[in-house]
């Protein structure tokens, strides 16, 4: 409960996640919101009612906030804290009935900005209930008070007995606990008001995750062309040439070592588990992964990664997801791999599947968009856009979808947000070497293992003949030359050696975008794969594949009628 317009309905939001239900009050148009949250384990509901001035009705608002007051357990009093004195005489007017409550000091950042400082201590002395200081826009103090609902009581407090002696009770209190100083905001405020603030916030958002794309490819390019290609070029390959040439050819030389490229080996493309199989999760992804962590730690600790969060929460929610969603799409949008890994920091099984399944359908990893580029920035960029248009809006729309379709929790995040300060580069190092040995541990068995079943199906022509079976579909439903069909399903194994099979059919740019759309939807890489199998379990791996095969097909027909006509 609280005055209109003090941040309660945030506050609310906060409290409950994305599982809401909005209605009207029984024989009312007055609309009230309703949602579950859990406290200490114990699963319960939350009604934000509606904004009032007092217990004291003048309005139909009004006197349904009074007779939900009669039948609440616990109230959360939202407050204003820039208008302490306005806002305390609903305050008294609760704490003189016998219900237990607790205070949420709301817009705590405005009054540091404003100059006015508070006792909350205090406050909290003289009320006889907690007092927690929050700002709901950013969630900060959101766990504090949820840990501390506990402690909500009703007090033996002073029953003022008219209008006048509740203000005169409210002045003595203001006087006690605040007080007011001029103060202009200094440039840390103003960097942290505007990060914040959606209408600057998200464009600083953007150019941050852009400069944080080009210190990943950065720091992974040059790891792998001044570290890991020399060790595997130079030490690995000469050993691994002798091995081939002592297996000679056979099934066992295709499994191991895989095809031979112009007599040589190519790390890229033998497709041997010896080869490929170790090459992809070390010498490809491994580099990215230590730039992606290196990257993370320190907008984690420069305390942005918390704000970028919030920024983005509210969109998330209705997603299915909170704002930690954003975390394995930024990881995704470079190597599928980590966000893939970034999922496990979601709470719930729905929230993970969700996150999951969006990243697989529609965040291109910097080799698909690589691909992308590389099959239709001949034709101009407009076609380009086509694409990414394309993925965008379908996130969205399937975030949607599922979101309401996934059985499961959605709950709330509870997000402290820091002080902006200077990471420290030794617990940067800590961190990314944790996470970095976790992968090492955790995934690259995965990895290899998954590596290792489907080049044993490339060795026994399953995949080719795959190809040749859907070419006919190809044909009628996307509007595709039939060969299109076996880089759609070598594209499983490796984006741009699909893309080197489409260039030679001859298509048009808008046929192009079909393909390219459509090979960057239907499956991750197959070590993006592995490592969901590992973070979702087989059987919800099973079930988000379904949805990438019908999401695939039906956007390539949607597309066909769209661009090449029915």
């Amino acid at each position: 409960m609280g005055n209109p317009n003090v941040g309660k309905s945030v506050v609310f939001s906060r409290l409950t996640g994305a599982n809401v239900i909005a209605s009207n009050y029984p024989g009312t148009t007055v609309d009230f919101s309703k949602g579950k949250m859990r406290i200490n384990g114990e699963k319960v509901e939350i009604i934000d009612a509606p904004g009032t001035y007092s217990l004291d009705p003048t309005n139909k608002a009004e006197e349904v906030a009074a007779k939900m007051f009669e039948d609440a357990d616990v109230i959360i009093n939202v407050v204003d804290a820039t208008n302490l004195e306005r806002n305390l005489y609903l305050t008294l007017q609760l704490l003189e009935k016998d219900k237990p409550v607790i205070i949420a000091l709301n817009l705590w950042d405005e009054t540091k900005h404003l100059g006015i400082h508070i006792d909350e201590k205090k406050l909290e002395k003289i009320l006889g209930v907690p007092v927690v200081p929050t700002v709901a826009i950013t969630g900060e103090g959101i766990k504090t008070l949820v840990s501390r609902v506990k402690e909500a009581r009703s007090p033996e407090y002073i029953k003022p007995t008219s209008d006048e002696a509740r203000w005169i009770e409210i002045g003595s209190i203001v006087k006690k606990v605040e007080q007011f100083e001029h103060r202009h905001h200094t440039i840390v405020d103003r960097i942290a008001d505007a990060t914040i603030k959606p209408f600057t916030g998200i464009p600083i958002a953007a150019v941050i995750i852009l400069f944080s794309f080009w210190v990943v490819r950065l720091i992974g390019e040059n790891l792998i062309t001044y570290i890991f290609d020399p060790i595997f070029y130079s030490w690995y390959k000469p050993a691994i040439m002798k091995f081939s040439t002592l297996l000679g050819s056979g099934v066992l030389h295709d499994i191991l070592i895989g095809q031979l490229i112009n007599g040589d080996i190519d790390f890229m493309q033998s497709m041997g588990l010896l080869t490929t199989g170790l090459y992809v999760p070390i010498g490809a992804v491994l580099p990215y992964i230590i730039a992606f962590y290196f990257t993370l730690s320190i907008l984690e600790d420069s305390g942005y990664l918390p704000r970028l969060a919030t920024l983005v929460d509210n969109v998330f929610h209705k997603l299915g997801m909170h704002g930690h969603g954003i975390v394995p799409v930024f990881l995704g949008l470079g190597c599928n791999v980590p966000g893939a890994l970034a999922t496990r920091t979601l709470e719930t099984r729905k929230q993970r599947f969700i996150s999951a399944t969006l990243l697989a359908i529609a965040i291109p990893c910097m080799a698909q968009t690589a691909m992308v580029f590389g099959a239709l920035g001949t034709y101009g960029m407009r076609y380009i856009l086509m694409v990414f248009f394309t993925l965008g809006v379908l996130y969205i729309i399937m975030g949607l979808i599922l979101n309401r379709f996934v059985k499961g929790e959605s709950p709330e995040i509870f997000l402290e947000i820091p002080p902006y300060h200077r990471p420290s580069m030794k617990a940067v190092a800590k961190k990314t070497w944790m996470r970095v040995r976790w992968f090492l541990r955790e995934a690259i068995p995965f990895l290899f293992l998954g590596v290792f079943v489907v080049n044993v199906l490339y060795a026994a022509g399953v995949l080719q003949w795959l190809g040749n079976v859907f070419s006919p579909v190809t044909e009628t439903v996307f509007g595709l030359p039939g060969g299109a069909s076996i880089a759609l399903i070598m594209g499983f194994l490796r984006k741009d050696l699909a893309v080197g099979i489409l260039l030679p059919l001859g298509m048009n740019p808008l046929q192009l975008v079909i393909a390219v759309t459509m090979l960057t939807i239907y499956f991750p890489c197959v070590a993006t794969f592995a490592v969901l199998i590992k973070e979702l379990g087989l059987r919800d791996m099973i079930k988000s594949t379904m949805i990438m095969i019908a999401t695939a097909i039906t956007v390539g027909g949607i597309l066909k009628i769209i661009l090449l006509g029915v």
